[in-house]
Formats: C-alpha cells, structure tokens, sequence
C-alpha cells in the first residue's frame, strides 16, 4: 500500500480553480465516503484551506485511485479532468510524504513558516479519523507530518516575524490608511465577518494593533457575541457582536474589513458595500474603506473594488510580497529537519513492512521445532521427561540461532533503497505468506497551542 497525493494549491493554481475546488467542513465527509467507493483506496483524508486542496489516499493501485480521485473531485467542482489536470499536481509514495512534511513546516504556504496549516492538518485528520477513513498509514502519517511542523518552529526562526496571511493583509491595509504626509495611519476601527478560526485569528491581530472598536460579523449572532465577549476581555476595547443584517451599518464607521467565512458565495455585497459609503457621505467621511477578502471561497463581490475609495486586499494581491517569504537560512534550516524527519519515516516504514515476514518465518521455524519433537517422543517414548525438555531446549536455541542473523539483517536491509525486495526473497525462499501487520493502538488526541488552531489562511 502506498500513499497518493493530488492537489491544487496556490503554486499551481488562480483562485478562480481553487475556489471551484475547495471543499468544506460539511463536505468533506461525503467527499471521503465517495473515495473510499474505489476498491483501489482503503484510506483517504482531505486538507482543504484557502490556499490548497489536498486529498491524501493510501491505494494499491496507482492509475486506478487517481482516475477515482479525478472524478469524485471532478463531480465535486464541476470540472473536466483535464481542467483540474492543468493545475494540479501528483505524488506518490515518498513524494507523497515529502510533501506533507513540506506543507506541515510552512515551507510551501502562501506566507512561508506559518503554523496555521498544523491546525489545518490536525482537522483534517481528526475529521478522517471520525469518519473511519483514516488506517494505520493515514494515522501515523498525520502524527509524523505534525512532529515535523513542530520541531521546524521550535528549532528555527522561520516563523519568527509571526507573519500569516492575516498579518500580511493587515499590514498591506495599513499601509493603505497611512497618510503620505504624517506617517500616520487610521486604523482605529474595524468589522471582523466571520466568528470561526480565522475570524479569533484576525480579531486578536486587529486587538494588537491598536483597532479601539470592533464589531464581529456572522451568520449566527450567539457566535458573533461570543467571540466579541472574549476579545473585549482580553483587550480591553469595545468589541460587538452582531448579525449579517447589520453588516452595512457596522461598515459605515470601519477603516477595515476583514471577512473570512468559509460561506459559498458573497458575503460582503456590493449592495451592502454601497450602502455603508452612503452613510459615510451623509457624515462627510471620506476615508477610505480597506476590505480584507481573506475567504476562500472569496467573500466580497469584486465589484465593490470599483466603488470610488474601496480598496479590496485578497489572496490573489498577496502573493509575492516580500513579507510573505522567510528568511534563507531559516529556509534551509526547515528544509534540513523535514529531510531527516522524511529518512527516519521511510526507515520505519519499510522495517515495518517487513516485520510481517520475519513473524512469519520464526512460526514456521517453530512449527517445525515442534512437529520434530513431538515426532522423537512416539519414537523414543521411553526418554525421561528432563531428557526431552534438554533436547527441546537446544533444537530451539540452534533454530534461533540460525534464524537471528538473516532476521536481523533484513530488518536493516529493509531500510534501504529496494529494502523490500530482501523480504521477497525470504518469502519466496521459505514458501512464507506473512499475515497482515497487526494495527496499530488507537491514535491518541493530538494537543496544539491556539496558533494551530486556525488553518492555513
């Protein structure tokens, strides 16, 4: 069984493709049940953020689990497999692993060394996990690619500056509000849409910024309140709670909107847009309004940045600035863990393929020992018992000193390149058919500081 990788991220794809693509908390389970259909897929789990969608499946076959991924992915999206195939990208096997460590230290998000895609991870796999779909490979996978992600912010200064999408949009904001005269910036009040993860995330960046008022948007008010309530008590400023009705309002006396649902389709209107500048004119306010659009998919109409003093910030306007990258030595530094993290793996891995076989040898050797011994006691029936236990003794010592070098030497022959073809060989030599490997024990509840608790936004 090998682990196969296809996604779309924001390397390999505008945010037009990924938001046809994007899979949702409440879809992912059926997106998973679809995959696991596939005789060809036995695990699945799907790491869906505002940057990338990704499905990771263990399968035994390779062309007949993509051809299922394309599909279930192609129903999902209502693109053609060539569409998709135009921007997306495959692993297989080490590269599949590679990769999640790769995106698991930051490596690979749109701000390098952020941690927010580790609480991206860990939902994806607790929702694999849930739904059943994720095994022994899946389970250890996820764990391993989470170490890895922690040990690279622990032991290097990749995310030093504490930049994440947020921050970057933040400041690309401020710098908008910054008056060229003074050098001073407005930025004193700001709407936050969304009361979920990335939503606490952009209230605390605006709470530490200096924003004196706040009002928190959402579908669900009791939601909204709550997360006003908790930022109004660890700041100390004004924070509001309110429903979706009193988004136009709320926007007439902002400096910012950040928005940053996970709802289909718009959620900022033009209309409602268009009403808060109203009210800004009816007050002889004209400052601009910075719209954060930070939802994938996107949450603000596009043409409210045609409106006269809108400016609309979005993922697409973020990539390539220069405070997304981290810096080089750090880079290598991360590179280096996830390289040695990925050879320790892979050396697990394969000395765990192989212990089936090695299993399986030693009970044939010891279903021989005994139907011998029990062979020399009708033949010898007159041998005192101490007499047989000694003869048992030593033809078991002998056995397992014969067995103990090739045993241990294909377990470290294992680890090596082709490692699996030496368990081949001792399966054919000894007519061996190993049983499947145990399972692991039961995976155990990941603990992440609140940084990981925001996705990979």
């Amino acid at each position: 069984m090998s682990v196969l990788l296809f996604g779309v991220s924001h390397r390999s794809a505008p945010v037009e493709v990924l938001e046809r693509l994007a899979v949702s908390d409440h879809d992912r389970p059926k997106l998973v049940d679809q995959l696991l259909s596939s005789r060809s897929i036995s695990e699945a789990m799907v790491v869906s953020t505002c940057n990338r969608v990704e499905i990771y499946a263990v399968v035994d076959a390779f062309h007949p689990a993509l051809e299922a991924v394309g599909e279930v992915l192609g129903d999902h999206s209502g693109m053609t497999v060539n569409d998709m195939t135009r921007y997306a990208y495959v692993r297989y096997s080490e590269a599949a692993v590679e990769h999640l460590f790769t995106v698991a230290a930051g490596l690979d998000s749109l701000v390098v060394g952020e941690q927010q895609i580790l609480g991206q991870i860990r939902n994806a796999y607790l929702s694999a996990d849930a739904n059943d779909s994720a095994g022994r490979v899946l389970h250890e996978l996820a764990q391993q690619a989470l170490r890895v992600g922690k040990r690279v912010h622990t032991e290097t200064g990749i995310d030093r500056a504490g930049a994440s999408v947020v921050s970057v949009a933040l400041r690309r904001a401020k710098a908008l509000l910054t008056d060229p005269a003074t050098g001073a910036h407005r930025l004193r009040r700001a709407v936050v849409v969304g009361a979920g993860a990335m939503g606490g995330l952009a209230t605390a960046h605006l709470a530490r910024d200096g924003v004196t008022e706040m009002y928190v948007v959402n579908r669900t008010v009791d939601n909204a309140r709550h997360l006003a309530d908790n930022i109004a008590a660890s700041h100390g400023i004004a924070v509001h709670g309110v429903g979706l009705d009193d988004l136009p309002s709320a926007m007439a006396d902002a400096d910012v909107v950040v928005s940053c649902t996970g709802a289909v389709g718009n959620v900022v209107t033009v209309g409602a847009v268009h009403s808060a500048l109203a009210e800004r004119t009816r007050k002889n306010d004209s400052s601009p309004l910075v719209i954060c659009d930070l939802g994938l998919p996107r949450n603000v109409d596009p043409a409210a940045a045609r409106l006269p003093g809108v400016h609309v910030v979005d993922i697409e306007g973020l990539r390539g600035d220069s405070a997304t990258q981290a810096a080089e030595n750090d880079t290598l530094a991360a590179r280096s863990i996830v390289a040695a993290e990925l050879a320790d793996y892979l050396t697990h891995q394969r000395q765990a393929e192989v212990t089936p076989t090695v299993a399986a040898l030693r009970q044939r050797a010891a279903d021989v020992v005994e139907a011998e011994i029990l062979r020399l006691e009708t033949r010898l029936p007159d041998l005192e018992s101490s007499q047989r236990d000694e003869i048992a003794k030593t033809v078991r010592r002998v056995v397992d000193k014969l067995l103990h070098a090739p045993t241990v030497r294909v377990k470290q022959l294992a680890s090596t390149p082709n490692g699996d073809h030496y368990a081949e060989a001792l399966r054919e030599l000894f007519e061996l058919k190993p049983g499947a490997a145990e399972s692991v024990s039961a995976p155990d509840r990941f603990t992440t500081d609140a940084a990981e608790q925001q996705g990979d936004r």
